[in-house]
């Protein structure tokens, strides 16, 4: 709180005040009042008019102040109300009163939203697990039938399939603190879990998987870990290149303090103006609008998934030559004490 300003919104006191010691001086002149009364009663008025002005300056001073540290503090600005005291003084107790009364309304009209949203999501993951079913019952049947239906529809589903999980984990991420348990997870079981979800993929475009090395355990969360790898398989998958011997590589190193996994593939590589961005929502890039099939969500929930789990993931890449995946597994020293 300036000093400056203060005294500049205080005018309407100080300018009256002062053409009232111009009027008690010629007062007491015109009456020929003893110098020596003069000087005393106006150093008292002066005296008097300076400290109340230093009282209500500290006073507002220390209110403002705290009221302003901790918003810039808050990571939640509208629960600064908890963390400072009521005012003594009447423009503070107003202005405490009506803080109090917007951030009531705001809170209420929050809830409000919440329900809604929360209404919503409940809504999309039933609508997304009963449409799942038809799927899984189409994907029955045309394997049942392979040698009469074209694979074209095969391809067509599973993208579908593909796709409602994708939003069925982003409504999940949303809340993800709700949705996951961190365990002791064998990396191998996740990764062959993966591998069975697109045997079909894999074969129909001769991709073929290396996985060595990965009899590690991690802790994280089995069903998400799973969604995070088939996001990257599949990337791996679509941007594959033509008359080259695909291949994707899953592998995993053990240091002193995390397991790191690798996954690695000889696909058409990401630009390097684009690798920044690849984890950002909804970011195509110059190979999603090459290939036309990519919504860019599929690495930002990944990414944010790696975060919620304690997880780091990373990407580097060169056109035409690779792209190379590593998620990094910090270990639990605490885990390992108690056992």
């Amino acid at each position: 709180m300036s000093i400056k300003k203060f005294l500049k919104d205080k005018l309407y006191i100080l300018i009256p005040s002062f053409f009232l010691l111009i009027f008690l001086s010629l007062f007491f002149f015109a009456f020929k009042v003893d110098a020596s009364l003069l000087i005393v009663t106006l150093f008292l008025f002066i005296a008097l008019l300076f400290f109340s002005l230093i009282f209500d300056y500290i006073r507002k001073r220390q209110f403002y102040k705290t009221l302003l540290t901790n918003i810039e503090q808050l990571d939640k600005a509208y629960l600064v109300l908890e963390m400072i005291n009521k005012p003594t003084f009447y423009e503070g107790k107003l202005f405490y009163q009506a803080l109090y009364t917007i951030n009531k309304s705001m809170t209420e009209n929050v809830g409000a939203y919440e329900e809604q949203v929360r209404n919503f999501k409940e809504y999309i993951e039933m609508w997304i697990h009963e449409v799942k079913l038809p799927i899984s019952s189409l994907l029955l049947m045309i394997h049942n039938q392979k040698e009469k239906i074209d694979k074209k529809w095969l391809k067509e589903i599973k993208r579908i399939e593909d796709t409602v999980e994708q939003v069925l984990y982003y409504v999940r991420s949303e809340n993800a603190t709700k949705d996951y348990l961190i365990t002791e997870v064998s990396l191998d079981k996740v990764i062959k879990a993966v591998a069975l979800k697109n045997k079909d993929y894999l074969l129909e475009n001769k991709i073929d998987l290396h996985v060595s090395n990965v009899q590690f355990k991690v802790f994280t969360d089995a069903k998400w870990l799973e969604f995070i790898l088939n996001q990257i398989v599949n990337n791996s998958m679509k941007y594959k290149r033509e008359n080259v011997e695909a291949y994707i590589k899953i592998e995993a190193e053990e240091t002193n303090d995390k397991i790191t996994l690798y996954i690695l593939d000889n696909g058409i590589g990401i630009p390097t103006s684009d690798l920044p961005r690849v984890f950002d929502k909804s970011f195509t890039g110059h190979n999603g609008r090459l290939k036309g099939k990519a919504t860019g969500m599929g690495l930002f929930i990944a990414k944010k998934m790696c975060k919620e789990l304690g997880h780091t993931i990373e990407m580097e890449s060169q056109v035409e030559k690779y792209t190379k995946v590593s998620i990094t597994f910090p270990k639990n020293r605490f885990y390992e004490v108690v056992r």
